[in-house]
């Protein structure tokens, strides 16, 4: 392969950048390439831009530079990217509470006024006290881009765990707060990740990886361990409670019962392809000294315990229960017995909730929450009646609570705060914010639509009132379908300002998630994520057919394995897009497992490693896919510098790849932001991203300029 000299080349961009709706090409960087060649079960596979990988390395620094040079030059000549910015901010600009939790007299909540780049931690003396300010991280960092990633308060109420992690990196540093005097103790633990904090008398289990060796970012994290921490100790002195040498890529996390009196162990191998866990436990009012197992294999199925009832500890599984069900586990027979047998409707998110002596179970009817409560008998005492159609979510807390609060939202429902009383199984309104925008000026539907091989997906469309069905209205498409994670409705104010453009919203609920279950989960995984992809170009061409849109007004977007899932359609259908938005999307299906925790999702799609999974892998691998001579949508890749769980080389090499195959008009960007991760590390980052691809997208749609809007 040809070998360009990017130091000689690197920074000759063009003298101006020209905007997507111009049918001029625009110059990029020119990106380095070297001989790199792969064997794959005797299929060479080149990698000419292996060296991007290298997140310290400062060619690649440079590469950043030149890359966002361009990107945001062309950002900076749509006329109306300051307007869509400036909406975003009135929209999003009010307060913003959690659902109280109540330990002891005290209920914390976390409430953001508006704009600030964090939520800020508050508590107060019962629901009239006066709230007092706990932990403000806006003040932790200049750039406001320290997050408070764990608040885990000991069962005395005294002290918490305080977890903080800096600029979007999934690494977290463990403090713990006298909340006494809210001051802070000596105890300060580092290199925590994938990790609860598990409090048990004096100290609490915490999960951390050693200290890596290289890139912090992007080295591969391996050998998972559990210590006990006694407070007023330094981090040297923490036991070690497990680790297991020979299977350095399994997770171990311990979590405690209420009662602190059962340590519970849950063991993954997602790394071998294994989707469930072992579970084993640890009685404290017994001589045990080790962990005993309730499960002692690792399967495919899952196991999660609830809470304990006395010496029984009700177990969330999925064994012989696509749908899941509830099972109890007698610790001293070691003997299971069912205790709520699975229902049609799948429970949603596996979510089951303890509090006030109750279970509190979400099952998913079509993708929207029922909540059903039930005795630790196993017997239903009814449901919790909703407002409306949508998605609910909360209903933790103590076993002594007499109410406790749980949150409510849709697409045109602002997420509202519901206190629920156990005895009479009402609920009132305890908290509903005020959104600059009128819910009864749009409409959200469900639609059923057919897939390549003939299943039902949903989709929700959400838009305003009085909608022509004539082809031309600016749709964007959303969705993920994967890793059994559910897209129910929910409501976002950034999605506020596209409705209001006369867009439409759609999410389609994609094999690979849970919405009916593990067996719609299986049906996108692995040899089968074709599937996915197929339900999502099937859900386009549905929007299509049915003049919602057409192709020159349709985007679609989706991050993380969602960015996977935009990378592989747009390879696939990309006469079906005008625009395509793959955020922090895992681009590299053959090589994510050698960074950081990548090995994890090997469970879901399988490993280049497997000579089948790899054939597989290589036939819809976004980077892998790219050919010259196709007429690509116009591409907002997005990521950034501190994303340490999907790391940003598989945006850069996807971009590098793209910008060298495609010669067409359509622009074809990478928006690479500085200390943000997997996700916006703040408020500010937040909204100018949002403003930045709402952006890009109208303009590409050909729209030149926006309509005013009225607040409410």
């Amino acid at each position: 392969m040809h070998v360009v000299n990017f130091i000689r080349l690197s920074f000759m961009l063009s003298s101006s950048v020209v905007l997507g709706q111009s049918t001029s090409p625009i110059t990029y960087p020119m990106t380095r390439k070297t001989d790199q060649v792969d064997n794959y079960h005797g299929t060479q596979v080149a990698d000419p831009y292996r060296w991007l990988e290298d997140d310290r390395s400062p060619e690649t620094a440079d590469w950043v530079k030149a890359e966002n040079k361009v990107t945001f030059d062309y950002l900076a000549q749509i006329p109306y990217r300051k307007q869509f910015q400036d909406r975003l901010e009135q929209v999003y600009n009010y307060p913003k509470y959690s659902a109280p939790s109540r330990k002891g007299d005290w209920f914390y909540f976390s409430k953001n006024d508006g704009l600030q780049n964090q939520a800020v931690l508050y508590r107060q003396k019962g629901l009239e006290g006066k709230p007092e300010l706990v932990i403000d991280p806006n003040k932790l960092s200049a750039d406001g881009t320290t997050r408070l990633g764990a608040f885990s308060l000991s069962k005395d109420g005294k002290y918490a765990v305080v977890g903080l992690s800096k600029g979007g990196s999934d690494w977290q540093e463990y403090q713990v707060m006298d909340l006494a005097t809210k001051t802070y103790l000596s105890d300060k633990i580092e290199w925590v990740k994938v990790s609860g904090a598990a409090w048990q008398g004096d100290g609490f289990y915490y999960s951390r990886y050693p200290k890596p060796e290289g890139s912090a970012l992007a080295a591969k994290n391996e050998n998972h361990q559990v210590f006990f921490h006694k407070l007023n100790t330094p981090q040297s002195a923490d036991r070690l409670v497990y680790e297991d040498a020979k299977h350095p890529q399994r997770f171990h996390i311990v979590s405690t019962t209420d009662d602190e009196r059962f340590a519970l162990l849950s063991i993954s191998d997602r790394g071998q392809g294994k989707d469930g866990n072992s579970l084993l436990f640890m009685d404290a009012t017994s001589s045990q000294k080790t962990f005993v197992p309730v499960v002692a294999e690792i399967t495919d199925f899952s196991y999660g315990v609830v809470d304990n009832d006395s010496d029984r500890l009700l177990i969330l599984t999925n064994e012989k229960a696509p749908n899941s069900k509830v099972v109890a586990f007698d610790t001293k027979k070691k003997a299971f017995s069912t205790l709520i047998p699975e229902k049609p409707e799948p429970i949603a998110e596996r979510s089951v909730n303890a509090a006030g002596g109750k279970l509190f179970i979400e099952y998913a009817k079509d993708v929207t929450s029922k909540i059903e409560v039930f005795s630790y008998a196993g017997k239903s005492e009814g449901e919790v009646k909703l407002p409306a159609i949508g998605s609910a979510g909360g209903f933790g807390g103590e076993k002594d609570d007499k109410f406790v609060f749980y949150t409510f939202t849709s697409f045109t429902f602002p997420p509202t705060i519901y206190r629920y009383d156990i005895a009479t199984h009402k609920s009132t309104v305890f908290r509903a914010p005020e959104v600059d925008f009128n819910p009864s000026d749009y409409e959200t539907k469900q639609v059923f639509y057919t897939s390549k091989d003939g299943t039902k997906v949903p989709m929700f469309l959400t838009y305003r009132k009085g909608l022509k069905l004539d082809g031309t209205n600016p749709t964007l498409l959303y969705g993920y379908g994967g890793f059994n994670v559910s897209l129910p409705p929910s409501f976002s104010p950034f999605r506020i300002p596209f409705l209001e453009q006369g867009g439409v919203y759609a999410q389609a609920n994609l094999r690979g998630g849970s919405e009916y279950g593990e067996k719609w989960h299986e049906q996108g995984m692995k040899l089968k994520k074709q599937n996915v992809f197929d339900d999502f170009i099937a859900a386009a061409e549905y929007l299509i057919a049915q003049k919602y849109t057409s192709p020159a007004k349709l985007a679609v977007q989706g991050g993380s394995n969602g960015g996977l899932l935009v990378g592989a359609v747009m390879n696939q259908r990309p006469d079906l897009f005008r625009v395509a938005i793959p955020q922090v999307g895992v681009m590299d299906m053959l090589r994510f497992h050698k960074f950081t925790i990548g090995w994890n999702w090997i469970a879901d799609y399988g490993s280049s490693d497997n000579a089948d999974e790899f054939k597989a892998l290589y036939a819809y691998s976004p980077i892998h896919n790219i050919k010259p001579g196709i007429n690509y949508p116009a591409t907002l890749i997005t990521t950034a510098d501190h994303d340490d769980r999907v790391v940003p080389a598989h945006s850069f090499k996807y971009a590098a790849t793209l910008q060298e195959m495609y010669k067409g008009a359509n622009p074809v960007l990478i928006r690479i932001d500085t200390n943000s991760g997997h996700g916006a590390s703040n408020t500010k980052k937040n909204i100018e991203t949002a403003a930045d691809i709402y952006s890009f997208i109208l303009w590409n749609m050909g729209i030149k300029s926006l309509k005013e809007v009225a607040s409410k």
